[in-house]
């Protein structure tokens, strides 16, 4: 009898109460408690979007759908388990949980389209790190799904959908953006910047966009530089070009969170507000069923060709 693959979805993970915010915000700071202005912030952060964020319950949601897919799709059976980053269930966590389980093959992706080795990269590192102390299971990557077509289908509907809420669509400015990384990304090969323009441009191609443009978001209060433009300042140099209407994409993200509820839906409307431009924002994934299947795919496509690590 063959043992179940076993599937490792990963994603970075949210406080569940206030009390938590604490702790995760120290994790995601390796360990350096955060200043008291710094942790009043975040906390006011969540505090405005209603005290806490779906993504717990949305990446829950996520998992029980893919494995609903997985196991009903003919191939290989599976058996699936979740790991985040910075609050348990930790990846090391649930990979230990795999080893005791005995499973020995497993496919590991992270619910973020886009490869980076500091994001991604980071996430499987701990995977396979975890793995190998144990003895087990060996890893294969979806590494990236940022061009799988499925995806790419509900993604252009989601900007079609944004662009009909606009008086002028064919005028509207669509702006794509994804989470800031460090500009230090730049110093190496690093695919992140080029990913988040392969889809962008492709579902411009498919909708056939005279207007659009990149940008990035959420970036992080490290001292260092980060990637830019900020959507908020894409925002401002847009209102100088005349613009009134623009739809954001945050096609780095696939849940309703805080990078999306507060960034966008409170302080780059407040900003389009003062600016007098319409701001749209595309629906996240979350649990779409065709966006899931999107994740199916790219487990099963990884199952046959990606290379054991």
């Amino acid at each position: 009898m063959t043992t179940p693959l076993g599937v490792l979805v990963m994603a970075y993970g949210t406080p569940h109460n206030l009390e938590e915010v604490l702790p995760y915000y120290t994790h995601i700071r390796h360990g350096r408690a955060p200043s008291d202005e710094q942790l009043a912030d975040l906390i006011r952060r969540y505090e405005a979007i209603g005290g806490v964020s779906p993504l717990t319950e949305i990446t829950q949601a996520q998992v029980r759908g893919l494995e609903q897919l997985l196991r009903t799709d003919g191939g290989r059976d599976v058996s699936l388990y979740q790991g985040m980053k910075h609050i348990a269930p930790f990846i090391e966590d649930a990979v230990k949980q795999m080893y005791q389980d005995g499973i020995r093959e497993a496919v590991g992706i992270v619910l973020a389209p886009h490869y980076s080795h500091m994001s991604v990269g980071a996430y499987e590192k701990t995977a396979l790190e975890t793995a190998k102390k144990l003895g087990g299971p060996t890893f294969r990557f979806v590494h990236h799904w940022h061009m799988e077509p499925t995806f790419l289908d509900v993604l252009s509907a989601r900007v079609s959908e944004a662009l009909q809420l606009c008086a002028n669509p064919k005028d509207a400015v669509v702006v794509f953006s994804a989470h800031s990384l460090p500009e230090r990304i730049l110093q190496t090969d690093d695919p992140y910047v080029r990913q988040l323009h392969e889809s962008g441009e492709e579902v411009a191609r498919r909708l056939q966009l005279k207007h659009y443009q990149f940008a990035w978001q959420s970036a992080g209060q490290t001292g260092e530089p980060w990637l830019g433009p900020d959507i908020l300042d894409v925002l401002r140099n847009l209102k100088e070009q005349g613009v009134k209407e623009v739809v954001s994409c945050s096609q780095g993200f696939v849940a309703d969170h805080l990078e999306v509820l507060y960034d966008i839906d409170i302080e780059a409307q407040q900003v389009a507000k003062e600016l007098g431009i319409h701001l749209v924002r595309t629906r996240q994934m979350n649990d779409d069923p065709e966006f899931l299947q999107a994740l199916r795919n790219a487990v099963r496509k990884c199952e046959q060709q990606g290379d054991v690590e």
